[in-house]
């Protein structure tokens, strides 16, 4: 019987589908074609199908040579994929057609803003906002590309503002939570930071993670000395996006700070072979060797860190510590010296510490 119900549940599942495409189809024959391409793009961008959805807004605006909505569209679509150039000539396309709209300034703005052309940019937010309160329309992605700008600007306070105003409008707005996870972040705010990244991170779908998200809560949990989950925020972004060199002379450093240090070692092995003139992947290294007394693997590698940058001063005090652990006091003095002549902070109280008696 639960079996007999379970088909008769699919069944009109299955028709009651079928109703709604029918009844989709028959609301599309009604409208004219290059609405109905329009509304084809829309979708295929909601699904970050952008490129998929170019190709239809072209054929869009084949037949309808003044539809700037469909060139609008375009441009945002380009700039997702990072063609700055293509989105400019769209939008001054919908400048001619539609002058002085705020879309197309808000999306001008945005252009500006990844070309680093960041006055043009702020000149376009402006003429936006200056239309949005004639309209006086609530427009949350306007206040959010202003924070971006600020916040470039290193204007944090006005960035964190702007946000506020973005979550006034829209309160499930995601970016906004990173961005503000950012700005908190460069104010070296960690534990506000990591909050704004956590309620980001909760309010995303499977289907649509931003991984740069946990990136940055990885980073923010670091400098806070929560280094167990930094660790885990790392495994996650790892596994979207493996082989960046960074990420895993990131991981490293938390795992030696979880006395996980064999586990470092791995991760710098294949961040050393990835890029091989990075000296902080050898100084990590060799700390994480010192870590598991493996003293000699450990004084090779803060050696080569050395060659590749002669005023490393962390690696000298990295060096000092292994070279005393190897009963090398004079040679762990020497390098503290030059760490302290290089500027480094702990080296002097190292000296008076181990080298003064």
């Amino acid at each position: 019987m639960r079996y007999y119900s379970a088909l008769i549940c699919f069944l009109f599942l299955t028709h009651f589908s079928g109703s709604v495409c029918q009844a989709q189809q028959k609301a599309d024959s009604l409208l004219p074609d290059y609405q109905v391409l329009f509304n084809q793009a829309s979708t295929l961008i909601d699904s970050s199908k952008y490129k998929e959805s170019v190709v239809l807004l072209k054929k869009a605006v084949k037949k309808k040579k003044d539809y700037w909505e469909a060139y609008n569209k375009m441009a945002f679509a380009k700039i997702k994929v990072k063609d700055y150039k293509g989105a400019e000539k769209d939008l001054e396309m919908a400048e001619k057609i539609a002058p002085i709209n705020k879309n197309n300034e808000k999306l001008k703005g945005n252009n500006f803003y990844h070309n680093n052309k960041f006055k043009e940019a702020k000149e376009a937010f402006d003429t936006a906002v200056y239309i949005n309160n004639e309209e006086k329309i609530d427009d949350a992605e306007l206040f959010y590309y202003r924070a971006m700008l600020m916040f470039k600007g290193k204007n944090y306070k006005g960035a964190l503002d702007a946000c506020e105003n973005a979550l006034e409008f829209e309160p499930k707005y995601i970016d906004v939570y990173t961005l503000k996870g950012q700005v908190r972040f460069a104010m070296k705010d960690y534990n506000y930071a990591i909050k704004e990244l956590s309620q980001a991170i909760k309010m995303m779908s499977i289907e649509k993670t931003d991984y740069e998200a946990y990136k940055m809560r990885a980073k923010s949990y670091f400098e806070a000395g929560n280094y167990k989950a930094a660790v885990s925020d790392w495994n996650v972004y790892i596994e979207a996006t493996p082989n960046e060199e960074g990420a895993l002379v990131a991981r490293a450093a938390a795992k030696i700070n979880c006395n996980q240090n064999s586990s470092a070692i791995t991760d710098l092995d294949e961040a050393i072979k990835l890029n091989a003139g990075n000296p902080v992947s050898f100084c990590y290294r060799g700390v994480a060797k010192g870590g598991n007394k493996q003293y000699v693997e450990a004084l090779k590698d803060l050696d080569h860190a050395i060659e590749l940058k002669f005023d490393y001063a962390a690696a000298y005090v990295n060096r000092a510590a292994i070279r005393m652990a190897s009963k090398d006091r004079r040679g762990a003095c020497a390098d503290l010296e030059k760490a302290d002549s290089l500027g480094d902070a702990m080296a002097y109280k190292l000296i008076e510490q181990y080298c003064k008696r």
